[in-house]
């Protein structure tokens, strides 16, 4: 008996320190449910606190490995967006297209003029977002609208497949869900399958 009593002196001093904060329905309900209390729901009630301390502790250090993760993850984004804004930067320092090509409009631009296959990675399909003003400055940012005024906006110039496809994968661990390789052969948006034929 003396060792069920312990435990129970334990738990009323516990009730008794909590009560100062119940109002007197809670204490009378409380004290209700410590008089019906067994050593047997009690033997239960420390095995379930001793399991969710545990379980809380490995959900605790979980948090940990994830936000490490996270942390890296975060540094690995950080790190890829000064690689593309120094390659938007080397792309703008290099010398300015022939006034032919000059001429061209933005979705002109945006087809590109190049000869042979090129791959670009396409951001968003949109109704009412007109960016084409910022092609002229950015030559690896660009677009094209279709016959029914839906505009594709993409970013790079890939001569691989492969950088473009990293490149897709890089943009949407950065928050990008709906980049995805598009391939222009001579100027014009061709199918992936077109594109790499004879190339692979």
């Amino acid at each position: 008996m003396k060792k069920v009593f312990l435990p129970l002196m334990l738990l009323t001093a516990f009730a008794v320190s909590t009560f100062a904060q119940m109002t007197k329905e809670e204490e009378k309900e409380w004290a209700k449910k410590i008089k019906t209390l067994t050593p047997q729901s009690y033997k239960q009630l420390v095995s379930d606190k001793e399991t969710l301390s545990t379980e809380n502790d490995q959900l605790k250090s979980q948090n940990n490995d994830l936000q490490s993760k996270v942390t890296e993850k975060d540094a690995e984004i950080a790190n890829l967006n000064k690689q593309l804004q120094d390659a938007l930067v080397a792309k703008q320092a290099e010398p300015t297209a022939t006034p032919s090509t000059q001429t061209t409009t933005p979705h002109q631009h945006a087809e590109g003029g190049a000869k042979g296959v090129i791959y670009k990675v396409q951001i968003g399909v949109f109704k009412n977002k007109d960016l084409s003003k910022y092609f002229e400055n950015n030559p690896n940012f660009s677009g094209e609208t279709d016959a029914d005024g839906t505009k594709k906006y993409t970013l790079g110039s890939f001569t691989s497949y492969w950088e473009a496809e990293n490149f897709k994968k890089y943009l949407r661990e950065m928050g990008v869900k709906d980049a995805w390789v598009v391939a222009y052969k001579n100027g014009k948006r061709v199918e992936i399958k077109d594109a790499l034929e004879g190339t692979l």
